[in-house]
């Protein structure tokens, strides 16, 4: 039985990571509610953070699920539905800025890469979840390599949103300071 799925095995790590989940979700609020108006003046950048913050959620689900004792089945089940959702996403900003406003990809600063990132992590949690089903005890090794591929890439889209921000606050208050100077 030493393959056999343990659970308790990633208790610690889940806990840690639902908690890091549910901490950067509070933390992404604090910091949306300071640059309110940039974030709110940029479609983009709302579209990124609201994006930023249901993909915190889904990893805050997932953690929530491994962490509830329940058969490996369902637990499969439920990885492949969270994850699906998560997989939406992308797939979604993909088909809306590639065909229908591609304007807005560019005020955004869409990345392919980044929504490829955020595609992948999603497929290698479906495989995860798919390979629970099937009893493999492995899959949970994919759907944790899933959940820190989503948590390092929201942290970095976060930061490059915060860095968009900080430009428009530079060029705006440049703007204020720039008519009063001239003579």
């Amino acid at each position: 039985m030493e393959n056999a799925y343990q659970p308790e095995l990633w208790r610690d790590l889940y806990v840690m990571l639902g908690t890091s989940s549910a901490a950067l979700v509070g933390l992404l609020f604090v910091v949306t509610s300071f640059h309110l108006d940039e974030i709110i003046n940029n479609p983009a950048f709302q579209l990124r953070a609201r994006y930023n913050t249901i993909f915190r959620l889904t990893t805050l689900v997932d953690a929530g699920v491994i962490l509830a004792p329940q058969p490996m089945i369902v637990l499969g089940i439920e990885l492949i539905a969270i994850n699906l959702y998560g997989l939406s996403i992308p797939l979604s900003n993909f088909y809306q800025i590639f065909y229908k406003n591609r304007k807005l990809a560019h005020r955004g600063g869409f990345s392919i890469y980044r929504a490829i990132t955020f595609a992948v992590a999603y497929l290698i949690g479906i495989a995860g979840g798919a390979a629970l089903i099937e009893q493999w005890h492995w899959g949970l090794f994919l759907v944790t390599v899933s959940y820190f591929t989503i948590l390092i890439t929201v942290v970095m889209n976060y930061w490059s949103i915060m860095l968009g921000v900080g430009q428009t606050e530079k060029t705006t208050k440049a703007n204020r300071v720039s008519p009063t100077r001239t003579r």
